[in-house]
């Protein structure tokens, strides 16, 4: 059986320590990444973005440039997705010449699978945070409508819209933890006849969170620290795409592993319910148990007397 293995980096944050970020530990960590893709017989390699911790224009092309050299160990073809932090001081055009490849909405077939170079709006507008533009969802519709093969899209921000409890950046930030108006993204999601998987960075965790059958997976920054007892996590993840399986593993100090049946993601699940006040019969119904109930109250309370 076929496999294409994908070496996955994300949230680099080369620069400055900053909050639980061990910035100083990215450009070793990268040549530890470069030796993982290959020893994993790597494909070729996504980067999902927050490739530095910004600080002005100047400092940040420094930055990014460190980077794509330190990258440059590895021998896999390598895909690059703007983050925030990339994007405070930086243009997509400039980030694109340092990288050395156009940062747009990009498809490419690798195996039985396409990958969706899904490269979204990234900014975070201050104030006003994320913003969704309705062309970059109207592009992904039509790669899902006209799909005839499996799909890996990957972005910088998760749009599952999962739970932000116990994260150090966004449980009380959940607002930036992905996009406004993300479930215009999962509608599109559930139109797909074929296998989708989704692969983000961002919130600086492991995570898998199914949604309609589709299984979207989150990874660790390299250098994060919240979860690893303030030690830099070295995390950088691998996926196997398989024709009858998806698999995600997470190496490094903050292990994580997981694998799905392919079938599973193409089945949808029933649309949630109407609140509950709003079914037919319902408010009967819960009118009905309450007196109920509170006949029960009255002759426990009678009986005690």
């Amino acid at each position: 059986m076929t496999v294409t293995r994908i070496a996955i980096v994300t949230d680099i944050h080369h620069g400055k320590t900053s909050h639980s970020k061990k910035g100083h530990a990215a450009l070793p960590l990268l040549e530890q990444f470069a030796r993982f893709a290959a020893a994993q017989g790597a494909d070729l390699v996504l980067e999902l973005g927050d490739r530095i911790s910004d600080e002005d224009p100047e400092t940040d092309r420094r930055l990014q440039a460190e980077v794509k050299s330190a990258l440059g160990a590895v021998a896999a073809p390598i895909f690059h997705i703007n983050g925030n932090h990339d994007r405070d001081f930086l243009t997509v055009a400039e980030n694109a010449a340092i990288l050395g490849q156009s940062l747009g909405l990009e498809t490419v077939d690798i195996g039985g699978w396409r990958l969706v170079l899904w490269r979204a709006d990234s900014l975070i507008r201050r104030p006003g945070g994320f913003f969704l533009d309705d062309a970059d969802v109207a592009w992904l519709a039509a790669v899902v409508a006209a799909s005839d093969r499996p799909l890996l899209i990957a972005s910088h921000v998760p749009v599952s819209g999962h739970s932000q409890v116990g994260n150090y950046y966004f449980e009380n930030n959940a607002g930036h933890s992905t996009y406004p108006g993300a479930d215009r993204v999962r509608a599109v999601l559930r139109s797909a006849t074929v296998p989708v998987a989704w692969i983000a960075g961002h919130v600086h965790w492991n995570t898998v969170t199914v949604v309609d059958g589709i299984p979207h997976f989150t990874l660790q920054s390299l250098t994060e620290g919240f979860t690893t007892a303030g030690e830099p996590s070295g995390t950088f993840g691998l996926l196997e795409l398989a024709a009858d399986r998806v698999g995600f593993r997470a190496h490094g100090d903050d292990a994580f592993a997981c694998t799905l049946p392919l079938a599973q993601t193409t089945r949808r699940w029933y649309p949630p319910m109407a609140p509950f006040d709003q079914i037919p019969g319902q408010v009967e119904r819960r009118a009905r148990i309450a007196r109920y109930q509170a006949e029960q109250r009255t002759d426990a309370g009678r009986a005690a007397e």
